[in-house]
């Protein structure tokens, strides 16, 4: 059985965060600083763009050409709740996790920090995968079984485990698998899908997470494709901020923007040497074959144009996860013409 204590769960985030947002609270709304960047990071080749713009130092770069010195700071996260706790009590300046993280603090904050989207970290399919001989859908999953993700309930993994509870199941029980979900980083859920002989025998993951659950244990198989519940190429992952940060820091957001844009070209046309990059960033110990392969996967692709994002915000809704219903784009990311195209 795997120690609970090791699983960095919402509760220990919570704890870990919350002292720091409610001295934020007390304090006031955080103050954004122009030429001040502080940029949440978690676990996976999803988060390329940031890696890549960090290696190069793009955002120095571009904030340079607009006659501005960015200092740029990357704090290393795991799962939605952690993220946003960090942004609300103003530790961060940019947070990165999933599109489900995104709705859930764009609906707590409007009339307040007024949260939205910044921009896409591009188009990634991502599996739920088992060890489990005898799971071949989501509805085999039993009582027994432990699926993990980043966080229970709040994470895009688990928003979108619980779209797809309720096609099979209905809407009233959209979280149904929710009891047998537990919050583990990719890193050791992947470790453990691998492995096998822990409690753990689904991980609703990313890439390379999942690539590699998949190439190194034959048992494993893919149980769901979020893709299929989204209707198709969609950016699960996705950048987001504080109203007062793209208010009052035009030309740190703006150098952001151009860095993210940059880079999304620079993995499109080298992927090897970003895979390199990637690999030196994180230490991962993944094939470097099979990295390039994920990074050119055909269903994969590098851009900062949100897609197919809204269906999932409307679901929320539906299911009384978010109250505001989110009905275009516009609604829930800043305003650019590079981003207004989405979907």
């Amino acid at each position: 059985m795997m120690k609970r204590r090791n699983l960095f769960s919402r509760r220990q985030a919570a704890a870990l965060f919350g002292g720091l947002a409610m001295a934020a609270a007390l304090a006031g709304p955080a103050v954004a600083a122009e030429g001040r960047l502080r940029i949440a990071k978690q676990f996976g080749v999803v988060y390329l763009l940031l890696n890549v713009a960090e290696d190069q130092k793009l955002i120095e770069k571009h904030g340079k050409e607009a006659g501005l010195d960015i200092a740029v700071e990357y704090v290393q996260l795991s799962g939605g709740a952690a993220v946003n706790d960090a942004l609300l009590s103003g530790s961060i300046d940019i947070a990165s996790a999933g599109v489900g993280p995104l709705f859930t603090l764009w609906d707590r904050t409007r009339g307040r920090q007024a949260v939205k989207g910044v921009a896409s970290l591009g188009n990634f399919p991502y599996y739920l995968v088992t060890n489990n001989p005898a799971v071949k859908t989501i509805a085999d999953f039993t009582d027994k079984d432990r699926i993990a993700l980043p966080a229970v309930g709040v994470s895009v993994q688990a928003r979108i485990l619980q779209w797809a509870s309720a096609k099979l199941w209905g809407d009233k029980d959209f979280a149904k698998l929710d009891r047998i979900s537990v919050a583990v980083p990719h890193p050791e859920a992947a470790a453990a899908i691998i492995k096998g002989g822990t409690e753990i025998t689904g991980h609703f993951g990313n890439p390379p997470f999942q690539d590699q659950e998949l190439a190194e244990n034959p048992k494993a198989r893919i149980v769901l494709n979020s893709y299929d519940v989204q209707g198709g190429p969609a950016s699960s992952t996705v950048l987001y901020a504080t109203e007062a940060f793209y208010k009052d820091s035009p030309k740190t957001y703006r150098a952001f923007l151009d860095a993210l844009d940059e880079a999304a070209r620079f993995i499109t046309a080298d992927p090897a040497r970003a895979a390199d990059i990637y690999l030196k960033a994180t230490g991962s110990r993944i094939d470097r074959a099979l990295l390039v392969k994920v990074i050119t996967n055909p269903e994969v692709s590098f851009k900062i144009e949100p897609q197919n994002t809204l269906g999932l915000g409307q679901f929320m809704h539906r299911v009384g996860a978010i109250k505001a219903e989110p009905k275009t784009l516009s609604d829930y990311f800043f305003a650019d013409p590079r981003i207004a195209a989405g979907s």
